[in-house]
C-alpha cells in the first residue's frame, strides 16, 4: 500500500487508455483535488479542471483524493466525472499523496477543492512544466488577493514571514511558499522522499525539490474567498509552528 493509504472508489476513463493518436503531441494532465467535507464546492471545482482540460486540448483526468467526507463529497465527486480515491491515512499532505499514487497524467497539477482557486488558470503552471520547471508554484502575492480571500493575519504576517524564512534558508526563489494550487511532474512527485501527512507537506514538496537538484518556478494566481461554509481545515499557530519546525530540521 502506498504512503496515503489510498484505495480506488470509482473510475472514469483513465487517462492512459485514451488513444495517443487523438492528439500529435498530447499533454497528458492530471488534476488531483484533495478533499474533506467540500460537498458545497467539490462539483465547481471539477468542472473548472475539466473545462481547462477541454479549452487547451489536453489529456486529462480529475483525481478526488477523499480523505474520510461525510458529507456525501464522494458521491457528487463521482457524478461529476472524477476518478475518486478514498486516503485512509489523516491529513492534506496523505490526501495529496493518495491522488498522485492514483495519477496518471505526465504533468500533475494540485489544488485544494473548496473553491479557493480558479483552476482555468492552471494552463500557466503546466506552460512552465512543459518549458522545462520540474515544480511550479502558484503564487497569490505575485497575482491577485480578492477581497475577503485571506485573513490579514495571514496575508501580511504568518504566509509572508514562513516564506521568507524558507527563502533564507533554502535559497529557494518562491514568494509563496504554502500556495494551494501548484503543478509538478509526476514522476519528480513520486521520486520526492514526501513524508509529511499535514499542511506542512506544502513546505516539504518546495524544500525537498530543492535539495534534489529540481528546477523550480513560479506562476501568479488569483485566491477567491472560499466556498465551503464551514471552518478552514487549516489551524494558523499549529500549521504555522509544523512548517517553521520542518524547515529548521530539513
Amino acid at each position: 500500500m502506498s504512503p496515503g493509504e489510498s484505495s480506488i472508489m470509482a473510475l472514469g476513463p483513465r487517462i492512459d487508455e485514451v488513444p495517443i493518436e487523438c492528439a500529435a503531441d498530447p499533454v497528458r494532465v492530471s488534476f488531483v483535488l484533495p478533499c474533506l467535507n467540500e460537498s458545497r464546492t467539490i462539483a465547481m471545482c471539477i468542472a473548472e479542471a475539466t473545462e481547462t482540460i477541454t479549452r487547451h486540448g489536453w489529456i486529462g483526468e480529475v483525481v478526488v483524493a477523499d480523505n474520510g467526507s461525510t458529507d456525501g463529497s464522494q458521491d457528487l465527486a463521482a457524478r461529476a466525472g472524477a476518478v475518486v480515491v478514498h486516503v485512509k491515512r489523516r491529513g492534506y499532505g496523505a490526501a495529496i499523496q493518495g491522488g498522485v499514487d492514483a495519477a496518471r497524467g505526465t504533468y500533475v497539477v494540485i489544488g485544494d477543492a473548496d473553491g479557493s482557486y480558479d483552476f482555468t488558470e492552471s494552463a500557466g503552471l503546466v506552460e512552465r512544466l512543459r518549458a522545462g520547471a520540474d515544480l511550479a508554484i502558484g503564487s497569490r502575492f505575485r497575482g491577485h488577493i480578492q477581497p475577503g480571500a485571506m485573513p490579514p493575519l495571514h496575508r501580511h504576517l504568518g504566509n509572508p514571514i514562513l516564506s521568507r524564512v524558507g527563502r533564507m534558508l533554502f535559497g529557494i526563489d518562491v514568494s509563496d511558499f504554502h500556495c494551494g494550487l501548484r503543478a509538478a511532474r509526476r514522476e519528480v512527485l513520486r521520486r520526492l522522499p514526501l513524508m509529511c501527512s499535514g499542511m506542512e507537506y506544502a513546505t516539504e514538496m518546495i524544500v525537498r525539490a530543492r535539495q534534489h537538484g529540481c528546477r523550480l518556478d513560479e506562476c501568479p494566481v488569483t485566491l477567491r474567498p472560499d466556498g465551503r461554509g464551514r471552518r478552514s481545515h487549516l489551524r494558523p499557530w499549529r500549521d504555522g509552528w509544523r512548517h517553521l519546525r520542518l524547515m529548521v530540521l530539513l
